[in-house]
């Protein structure tokens, strides 16, 4: 399980570690966004660094409508466990996103009250 925080408007972040193609791990603060329906999404500039491999294009419904994205395989530790995922790449990504994905195998645990916010 991994403890998360709570930012200034209420937005949910955990700390994941994103993994280079040669076995570099990079923490960084990755938000929950329920809206988005994949596992990851990164800012297309992020990219560079990853050297993962392209997969190819895919739509995926927005907050402004359908954009496309690139996909990647991408690896990323989360829980302590590492997964091998596909990773929404776009230009207008402002934050590292996990997206409601990850709810169909982690559990999510919220308590704004309590300062509780968990995820695995």
């Amino acid at each position: 399980m991994i403890e998360g925080n709570f930012g200034d408007s209420g937005q949910l972040f955990f700390e994941i570690d994103l993994i280079t193609s040669d076995g570099l791990n990079l923490p960084v603060d990755a938000m929950l966004d329920t809206g988005f329906t994949g596992f990851l999404a990164i800012n297309k500039q992020d990219l560079q660094c990853f050297d993962w491999a392209y997969i190819g294009e895919e739509p995926l419904q927005t907050a402004k409508g359908e954009s496309r994205f690139d996909i990647y395989l991408g690896t990323v530790i989360l829980n302590e466990y590492e997964y091998e995922i596909n990773v929404y790449v776009g230009d207008e990504i402002m934050e590292v996103l996990l997206g409601s994905e990850w709810l169909k195998i982690l559990p999510l645990v919220v308590n704004y009250q309590a300062g509780i916010l968990t995820l695995g």
